[in-house]
């Protein structure tokens, strides 16, 4: 009976393993990763085209809410949704969206990017908030059925995210009497949570993993009081008006984020580039967090401590977890090409550009802004060349996902 069973047996499962569907809606990274990553590669140098006056569009929100709304729920986001519900699938085992539900969702994703530049504006604004709180759901659903509720506040911010992005819809069209770049900046600041939660579990894993005989362990206190003061930090900032009081709790949240950092031994990634664009990526958090600081005491424009978090650790963190991602689930080695390597030197010098040289060389912004927005876009069309037949094609192991 045995010798009947179990070929039977092994036969089944290697069906049920077997790759099904369209490759590129077989698993959330992959139409997230490939869509998000094209906005990142074109928005900016769109953004700049047109703040220059080379270029003559007419986006559905003023130009500048346009470009901030874009990076944010354009392309973070959709990077975002694309790492959780990969991710999801296995931290509870279960099923995340693929085939039809998943190209549903990406479609909604897609929609909205392409009536954010046609109009109307009233389609945009119910395509564009319809996305998040089903993504939210779907999320929350999985990690209940699975009895995951550690991973439950990244789906609560997502609900915070979703509430964001109806805010400044509302706000854009006269509904609510508050500024648009108001939700913006929250939305940011949730992103920013989001990437706190997630780094503090990655990167000390993957330096581990590429350090023989290293063993870094998390100081529980550093981590609640991190997590804590950068919320503390960022809600001050965004609901109580500038002074010494939200200055000190920014600049407390960036002094634990750098100790935080310290503790993960970022020198020793210096010689991998796989790793050192996470560890330098995650110092930009710290980075912005006291330029924010500095914004409340009037020392100097907010813009800059925004970029800081936005360009250095939101874009650093993203092409970083992108390319290590994909590779994993691709099944290629977690190590990258020259290429890859240059576009994470590339984001970091748009970030350099972008962030420092307006506080040192105000009178060079608009050259500064131009390369910066260059550097940024090779750095995502070289993302895109490398990465796009991968995200299009099946795993190199055969394997589904």
């Amino acid at each position: 009976m045995k010798s009947v069973s179990l070929p039977i047996f092994s036969e089944v499962k290697a069906a049920a393993d077997k790759p099904k569907g369209w490759p590129v809606l077989r698993l959330g990274f992959r139409p997230f990763y490939l869509g998000g990553t094209v906005v990142a590669g074109l928005a900016i140098p769109f953004w700049v085209a047109m703040f220059i006056g080379g270029l003559d569009a007419s986006p559905v929100v003023p130009a500048l809410l346009w470009h901030a709304h874009e990076m944010l729920f354009g392309f973070a986001v959709a990077i975002i949704i694309g790492f959780l519900l990969t991710a999801g699938k296995n931290w509870t085992g279960l099923d995340t969206p693929r085939g039809a539900s998943l190209g549903g969702l990406a479609l909604l994703w897609l929609s909205a990017r392409v009536t954010g530049l046609t109009g109307p504006s009233w389609l945009n604004a119910v395509l564009d908030v319809s996305l998040l709180p089903m993504v939210a759901f779907v999320f929350s659903r999985l990690l209940l059925r699975a009895k995951n509720y550690r991973n439950l506040p990244l789906a609560a911010i997502l609900s915070l995210l979703a509430a964001a992005n109806i805010t400044f819809h509302l706000s854009v069209l006269g509904l609510v009497n508050l500024p648009a770049m108001t939700p913006l900046h929250a939305a940011l600041g949730l992103i920013i949570m989001i990437e706190s939660v997630v780094a503090g579990r990655v990167i000390p894993a993957f330096t581990m993993a590429a350090t023989p005989g290293l063993r870094l362990q998390a100081l529980p206190w550093l981590e609640q009081s991190t997590l804590a003061m950068t919320a503390v930090g960022l809600l001050l900032w965004l609901f109580v008006p500038a002074g010494a009081l939200s200055a000190g709790a920014l600049m407390v949240a960036a002094g634990l984020q750098i100790t935080r950092l310290w503790g993960w031994r970022p020198l020793v990634s210096r010689r991998k580039p796989i790793l050192w664009i996470l560890h330098a990526a995650y110092a930009w958090i710290a980075v912005g967090l006291f330029l924010l600081a500095l914004a409340q005491l009037d020392m100097v424009a907010v813009s800059v401590g925004v970029h800081a978090l936005a360009v250095g650790a939101t874009g650093g963190l993203i092409i970083g977890m992108v390319t290590r991602t994909a590779r994993g689930h691709t099944g290629r080695p977690l190590s990258v090409s020259m290429p890859e390597a240059l576009a994470y030197g590339l984001v970091m010098l748009a970030a350099v550009l972008r962030v420092f040289v307006p506080l040192f060389a105000p009178g060079a912004y608009t050259a500064t802004l131009i390369f910066a927005a260059a550097a940024w876009g090779l750095a995502f069309a070289i993302y895109m060349w490398v990465y796009t037949p991968w995200l299009l094609r099946t795993r190199l192991d055969g394997k589904d996902g």
